[in-house]
């Protein structure tokens, strides 16, 4: 139950975030947030002059609550032109010794592609996604549109029904609410239960997860190699 719970915080946090978000777009790091209690997720907007302190500054507040086992960088729809900021902030992830899961797409240019170049070359974090310029490490194939939808919202199911799609809601809800006790009661009104059958107990509500199948490979990435380290100390 603690860690369903940790999971709905989780959740509730990065979509409050990306609220928040709209409110810094002139900043290089246009999110940041702890997902699953240990991992760092920064979104890049644009690789700027001030990154690497934006990062150093966000990664610091995580870490002060946090036992963080990595970072997930987001450079998907990134770009930049400023190389030296590029090279600052590769040398920032680089020093730190945490791995990185670094997400990229065919909208990944510029400084933002220098960038995830960077770290690969310094060995510091592997490459997850798309990206007919920059060749991943692990390939996931993912439609532009879908991309946005789940970036915006990761806990979501992409609706793929034509009728659904067109709604204002682009998401189709990712819990099932209907209950053991429901369909009992149902089964009761019909008269179709049994004699000596007893209502179950309500179940624990169901843990939400990322259905992002980019930010999904980058956090098992993280996840796995805090599992390891763990196994050899």
């Amino acid at each position: 139950m603690t860690r369903v719970f940790s999971n709905w915080l989780s959740a509730i946090l990065f979509l409050a975030a990306v609220s928040a978000s709209a409110q810094s777009a002139d900043n290089a790091l246009a999110k940041s947030a702890v997902l699953d209690g240990s991992v760092a997720y920064l979104r890049i907007g644009v690789v700027g002059q001030n990154l690497s302190a934006e990062i150093q500054s966000a990664e610091q507040t995580m870490a002060a609550t946090n036992n963080i086992a990595g970072t997930v960088l987001d450079l998907r729809f990134a770009g930049g032109d400023d190389l030296g900021s590029a090279k600052a902030a590769a040398d920032l992830f680089t020093q730190g010794k945490l791995p990185v899961a670094v997400l990229i797409n065919n909208e990944t240019a510029g400084a933002a592609e220098k960038l995830a170049a960077d770290l690969r070359a310094a060995k510091a974090g592997l490459i997850f996604g798309s990206s007919t310029d920059l060749k991943p490490d692990i390939s996931v194939s993912i439609s532009a549109d879908a991309e946005r939808k789940y970036m915006r919202n990761p806990y979501g199911i992409v609706s793929t029904n034509q009728i659904a799609s067109a709604s204002t809601n682009d998401f189709l809800p990712y819990i099932d609410h209907t209950t053991e006790a429901d369909l009992v009661r149902e089964k009761i009104k019909d008269g179709d239960q049994d004699a000596d059958f007893a209502p179950p107990s309500a179940s624990a509500p169901q843990e939400p997860f990322i259905r992002d199948p980019v930010l999904a490979r980058g956090m098992d990435f993280i996840k796995g190699l805090a599992v390891l380290r763990l196994s050899h100390s």
